[in-house]
């Protein structure tokens, strides 16, 4: 037979997947899938079997304890919003029509955060979601992808989808973060170095001591980020604090991957962390970051902390920390949203919600909301701060405001000051 060539970690899942030995970036493979997750959009999969072929409609679904159902984009839907209601409907009819146990209604949050603390995301597994934030599953070891609702029906009908094997890029960081830079100053120091589809359709690989002494939060929000550089996946490997965080909470058990020491990358990137500051992305491109300190004082009317990049325990820590016995600037609103409840119960217990609400910050519940204008839409001529994934034009209202990116330390500060500023001017 011969010795089996060495893989990436993409590679491996993609393997063991698809019943082969090993595959090689450049093939084609058809996997089998171990977790599909849906969002309200499921109310489109009707249009999308039709789409894929599949004449029979959706009337049952290969394996329903590998799907999840999550209604979190709007939810509950806002402002007699009866098209986002309807469809959260649909979304709950079609859940009991198919008795799919694992369906979470809009009392549960974001639905990646969701399928983490419901313990759905092992290490080496595959994942699909109808969202593109998908490779964020990669922080548990886990090769996730964002398809669409046609893709997604094929799925529910066979279990399985073809892939594209990818190359791999392995991202070496030296060193640790430096005092006041994130997980999300990070991924925008990538991004503005290297530009937002320099990993188009590849995997990422994290190594170094910066992504070992990270937290787990921090890896999601660099998995979350990842799809924002063009990345279809973006692994770590499971070290003890992935197997502490799924200590009874996963749902089966599971086999790890790592990459073969002499696996073949298409570039490998390495990132100085001592060089790395608090920066900013400017409006509307991730491709253009520059310093926190570098910036002029920029007036803001809005902060953002939230959503899948930014909801997290961390981010609402630090948030706290910042602003504990003081106020946010008159004129700047300032709203956080925990990634689901289960974070939001952890940060009320930690006290940061009834310090955040103290400082004046508009805790609302867990939704995608403070990263869509779902809440806090802005006006023309408005300047926001967010930590949430995205800063595209019109994505938070007004297509005529200005969205600027930054970590939510950056956002913390910038909402103390009513400028954008560098956290670490604030904290001490």
């Amino acid at each position: 037979m011969g010795n089996r060539m060495a893989m990436t970690m993409a590679e491996k899942i993609l393997a063991s997947h698809s019943g082969r030995r090993e595959v090689r970036a450049g093939e084609y493979v058809v996997a089998d899938v171990d977790l599909a997750m849906m969002k309200y959009s499921v109310s489109d999969i009707p249009k999308g079997m039709k789409k894929a072929g599949i004449t029979q409609g959706l009337t049952r679904v290969w394996e329903p304890d590998k799907v999840v159902l999550v209604n979190d984009y709007d939810g509950p839907a806002p402002d007699k919003n009866v098209k986002t209601a309807q469809r959260q409907k649909e979304a709950r009819e079609l859940a009991d029509k198919l008795r799919l146990p694992h369906f979470y209604d809009v009392s549960s949050g974001i639905c990646h955060q969701v399928t983490f603390d419901e313990g759905f995301v092992v290490p080496g597994g595959l994942a699909v979601a109808t969202d593109s934030h998908t490779p964020i599953y990669g922080s548990l070891n886990c090769a996730g992808t964002g398809i669409g609702e046609a893709e997604m029906a094929w799925v529910l009908a066979y279990g399985s989808l073809w892939f594209l094997v990818p190359e791999s890029i392995r991202i070496q960081t030296k060193g640790t973060l430096p005092f006041g830079v994130m997980a999300k100053d990070l991924y925008l120091y990538l991004s503005g170095t290297y530009g937002t589809d320099f990993a188009q359709y590849k995997s990422l690989e994290w190594y170094g001591e910066a992504v070992e002494t990270m937290s787990l939060d921090g890896r999601m929000c660099l998995g979350n980020q990842a799809v924002e550089l063009g990345a279809k996946f973006c692994m770590f490997e499971a070290d003890q604090k992935v197997h502490d965080f799924l200590a009874g909470r996963a749902r089966r058990t599971y086999t790890p991957v790592t990459a073969d020491k002499d696996a073949s990358y298409c570039n490998e990137i390495l990132v100085e962390c001592a060089a790395l500051r608090p920066a900013v992305a400017l409006p509307h491109n991730m491709a253009v970051v520059v310093p926190a300190s570098d910036l002029p004082h920029v007036p803001i009317q809005q902060a953002n902390i939230g959503g899948c990049a930014s909801g997290r325990l961390e981010d609402i820590e630090i948030a706290a920390k910042i602003l504990e016995g003081k106020h946010v600037h008159k004129g700047v609103r300032c709203i956080l949203g925990a990634a689901d409840w289960y974070v939001f119960y952890q940060a009320l217990q930690a006290g940061y919600i009834q310090t955040l609400v103290a400082a004046g910050v508009t805790v609302c519940h867990p939704h995608c909301g403070p990263c869509t204008g779902g809440i806090g839409a802005l006006a023309d001529h408005e300047t926001c701060i967010t930590a949430t994934s995205r800063n595209f034009k019109g994505r938070m209202g007004s297509p005529n405001a200005e969205i600027y990116m930054g970590s939510a330390a950056t956002v913390a500060a910038s909402a103390l000051t009513g400028y954008i500023t560098d956290p670490r001017e604030v904290l001490s």
